[in-house]
């Protein structure tokens, strides 16, 4: 026999999940005494048992936490939920993991489902500009934590935001490479439109023009529609872009940024499907520094999140305002990322490739 679930008591009753979830969890003094009769009636023809998790959320004790992010196919999400897990559990605190592959409808469904299960505080990985889709949640009293996304005027007033400050990334990047002598610098992404590429994008052109040189005139490949972000198909758009910049048709890069450390070793990868000696014929620089980064051959530069003091952070603040009875003012906490040179990034050879490209940075980011 199937278990009742919440679902089933809101249908019978006339209400919305959230409404359940609400007398559940003890939040009734805005509940009119007809609503409650109607879900309590509900509950005990059903015999639906509330499970574990909103029983502890009713006596104060909240032990376990949401985590969305938007795949664990690429390392790094793989790296932060093990870093979750690890300041959760230090805490008491279990945590369920969901994969939202940055569709704001999966968002949306699995915020609405862990709310539902009784689950009061959630840690969302997402770079949407808008938090619109989660709205509802936030408003019926769920604490959220955005990760990976600074935050943004239109955000609900008790959110809050975790990151890096992308845009200083982005410029220290592209900075490390025009110290080393680099004048045709690429930019690698799938599309940029989430808040955090397009803060790193942002970071690239600002070092680009610090530096008295055109971003126009750089050598540049998103390759993708707009609504597409690669996150999975990361590594095969790195290397998409290096046989795009390479194919002969215009002035090839010295040096590549890419959007984080899969993209970089698929345009690794992808310059050495023609021949191309990664650091000693074009420097690659990611961003992340994932596990991967420093086993690669040559070694990766990257740009480091302190993801470790970001999962701490994020973990404290989901928990201690879950298990807070009043609504409390969100706060946005930027951490500063940092370079780590390693093989993968040389002064330019004085010929450069003879490889050419053929998207400029106008065009594709126009895409």
């Amino acid at each position: 026999m199937a278990r009742t679930t919440i679902q089933d008591v809101a249908r019978a009753a006339g209400v919305s999940p959230s409404s359940v979830s609400n007398l559940l969890n003890g939040r009734t003094e805005r509940m009119v005494p007809a609503t409650r009769e109607r879900i309590e009636r509900a509950i005990e023809e059903l015999g639906y048992r509330p499970n574990r998790a909103a029983r502890q959320l009713r006596s104060g004790h909240t032990q376990t936490i949401g985590l969305v992010v938007p795949s664990v196919g690429n390392p790094f999400w793989g790296a932060f939920a093990r870093e979750v897990e690890v300041a959760a559990q230090a805490k008491g605190c279990n945590v369920l993991l969901c994969n939202s592959e940055r569709e704001p409808d999966r968002e949306r469904r699995y915020v609405e489902e862990l709310w539902e299960d009784g689950i009061r505080g959630i840690i969302l990985c997402t770079s949407l500009p808008s938090l619109e889709h989660v709205a509802g949640s936030i408003k019926d009293g769920l604490r959220l934590v955005t990760f990976d996304r600074p935050a943004q005027p239109d955000d609900p007033s008790s959110v809050v935001s975790i990151s890096i400050d992308n845009g200083i990334g982005g410029r220290l990047a592209t900075s490390h490479l025009i110290e080393l002598g680099h004048e045709r610098i690429a930019f690698v992404s799938a599309s940029i439109r989430s808040v955090n590429r397009s803060a790193r994008y942002r970071g690239y052109c600002e070092a680009i023009e610090q530096a008295g040189m055109s971003v126009a005139s750089m050598p540049s490949w998103t390759g993708v529609t707009a609504a597409e972000f690669g996150d999975v198909e990361a590594a095969d758009v790195g290397r998409a872009a290096a046989h795009a910049l390479f194919d002969g048709s215009g002035p090839a890069p010295t040096a590549a940024v890419a959007i984080n450390d899969i993209t970089a070793l698929g345009f690794a990868r992808g310059l050495r499907d023609m021949g191309l000696k990664v650091g000693e014929d074009v420097s690659v620089i990611g961003f992340d520094d994932i596990i991967l980064a420093d086993l690669y051959d040559p070694p990766l530069t990257t740009v480091r999140q302190p993801i470790a003091d970001m999962a701490r952070l994020a973990v404290g603040e989901a928990i201690e305002r879950a298990a807070a009875e009043d609504e409390q003012a969100g706060r946005s906490v930027l951490l500063r990322p940092e370079v780590v040179v390693r093989e993968s990034t040389q002064p330019p050879r004085n010929e450069g490739p003879k490889q050419r490209a053929n998207v400029t940075a106008r065009e594709a980011i126009g895409k």
